[in-house]
């Protein structure tokens, strides 16, 4: 089944030459069915990149899926043209009485700063509550996580010292997570931060199921009771020259950034990097929106409340 998305959409063509099935709003209206409704709350400075990586992960299930694109109000991005955000993105307070079978809550490049000091920390924490009572599963990734662990359990996050950043091999610790289903014993997932949420107070926390981790990275993959809320610390959706664009911004910056590990062949820049997480990015948006979202969510939306 297609992702529904506005017909003007950068990611449309994209999506198109990857021959995965676009539906375009025109054709929409022609279905007699209900798609799942999913709204993304994309925090990321390179937005129209990391619509397209969701929208390719989002659309590749046998699954209609209606995206609805938001962004903060309370900050103005600078990396995206106004242009773009004025004819495919909706302000929080336009869809605020709308309901929605899941909801992706991106990570954002601000992790260095406390929570509280991030310019759109206060509306953030307004949309988390919202979707307890108006989204049936939250997919929260990266910093996304991070935020959400801090609002819902009081836990905290912790610098690295430096940036964790390539690209790492993960296992399941959880037995029989039906969101990890189909994963190898071992699988890899792309990582870029200095931060992660305190683990020993994830651990501790009761109504928190680990899912998933890794020597190297940390815990990746948790959940709360019946997946309503989904942390998820890496990032899956990557494409296979985002790690290698971030390392040659770093550089340029004068960052001295390492570079990324287990990423390029032999540690060598000039080389073809190494994409060996697509299967399991399928996989994991996949079971997210068939085992979490489609299988449980109501088919009247209003009755999230009575959750």
């Amino acid at each position: 089944m297609p992702i529904k998305i506005p017909d003007r959409l950068p990611a449309r063509k994209t999506l198109e030459d990857e021959n995965i099935f676009v539906m375009t709003e025109k054709r929409a209206r022609t279905q007699d069915m209900r798609p799942l409704r999913i709204a993304l709350l994309n925090l990321m400075p390179t937005k129209i990149a990391t619509e397209t990586q969701l929208s390719r992960l989002l659309g590749n299930t046998p699954l209609q899926v209606e995206l609805t694109l938001v962004q903060v109000e309370s900050h103005v991005s600078k990396n995206t043209p106004q242009e773009h955000m004025l004819s495919f993105y909706k302000p929080f307070s336009a869809i605020e009485n709308e309901n929605f079978d899941g909801m992706v809550i991106t990570g954002a490049p601000v992790e260095n700063m406390e929570f509280e000091e991030v310019e759109y920390w206060g509306e953030l924490c307004h949309i988390m509550e919202w979707s307890k009572s108006h989204v049936h599963s939250v997919f929260h990734i990266c910093w996304g996580a991070q935020a959400a662990l801090y609002y819902h359990f009081g836990i905290k996050k912790i610098s690295l010292g430096k940036k964790l950043f390539g690209v790492f091999p993960h296992r399941v610790v959880y037995r029989n997570p039906v969101l990890l289903r189909g994963f190898d014993d071992t699988f890899w997932v792309p990582h870029s931060r200095y931060t992660e949420s305190d683990r020993e107070a994830m651990l501790k926390e009761p109504k928190l199921k680990i899912l998933s981790l890794s020597e190297e990275a940390g815990i990746y993959a948790s959940m709360t009771k019946n997946g309503r809320q989904i942390f998820i610390t890496g990032h899956s959706e990557y494409d296979r020259d985002t790690l290698r664009n971030e390392y040659m911004r770093d550089i340029n910056a004068g960052l001295g950034t390492a570079i990324p590990e287990n990423y390029f062949p032999d540690d060598d820049p000039s080389e073809e990097p190494m994409m060996r997480w697509r299967s399991h990015a399928n996989l994991l948006y996949s079971n997210w929106l068939n085992y979490f979202v489609y299988q449980t969510t109501p088919y009247d939306l209003s009755e999230l409340k009575k959750n």
